[in-house]
């Protein structure tokens, strides 16, 4: 089962060739000089897809921009850390997916500790009883089933099959072996369509006409 959202487009790194990871490190060496230009060269070529990759997991276009903006300020910071024998995009990356995830840990954390410190007046009633789903369309009713999976497997699914990145992409984004991210894919799958028959008791969710090929802290 691979999801059918709005398909990525085609500006990811996986068609950098050895010039273009060389022009990446020429930016990278650039900017460690002074030349703050080059590094906008580099914001320009990963922000939107950057920002697109975020916004799977925030759903709020404010958040999802901070968080996007944070990314890069980061990266800024951390040029000295990057070994520009690699390639730029995977490490940026990184970056960004851990500030995504600690964003939603937090969140996570502060929703629990409502419950716990609101008194029973200060609580919003509850709603009324009914069917969510039909207020929901379709990218809502999938992510409402995604927020469930835990979250290592939440991430290669929103990666693979909603973002369209490939297994060797993110192997290198999340600094694990293509064969663990591979396991993780199949795993979450099978989650994913199990939530989704209960969710939706018994519809199949749409499928693409081919299969895509084949929560831990992300070292930085």
């Amino acid at each position: 089962m691979t999801l059918v959202m709005n398909p990525a487009d085609a500006d990811t790194f996986a068609t950098e060739d050895h010039g273009s990871i060389g022009n990446e490190a020429r930016l990278v060496d650039e900017v460690r000089r002074g030349n703050r230009a080059a590094f906008g060269e580099l914001v320009q070529r990963y922000e939107r897809r950057l920002l697109r990759l975020i916004a799977q997991f925030i759903r709020d276009e404010d958040t999802a921009e901070d968080l996007a903006q944070e990314t890069f300020v980061r990266a800024y910071q951390r040029l000295d850390q990057f070994d520009p024998s690699r390639r730029f995009g995977p490490w940026l990356f990184r970056i960004g997916v851990n500030l995504t995830l600690d964003h939603l840990r937090a969140k996570k954390r502060r929703g629990w500790w409502s419950l716990f410190s609101e008194s029973p007046s200060d609580r919003p009633p509850d709603p009324e009883m009914s069917d969510p789903r039909e207020a929901l369309d379709l990218s809502q009713e999938v992510h409402a089933v995604l927020e469930q999976l835990p979250e290592t497997y939440r991430t290669v699914l929103v990666m693979r099959d909603l973002e369209n990145f490939s297994t060797s992409e993110i192997a290198a984004i999340l600094n694990r072996k293509e064969a663990t991210v591979r396991w993780r894919l199949a795993e979450a799958r099978s989650r994913f369509q199990q939530l989704w028959i209960k969710r939706t008791g018994g519809e199949s969710l749409p499928t693409s006409d081919t299969e895509a090929d084949d929560t831990d802290k992300i070292d930085e």
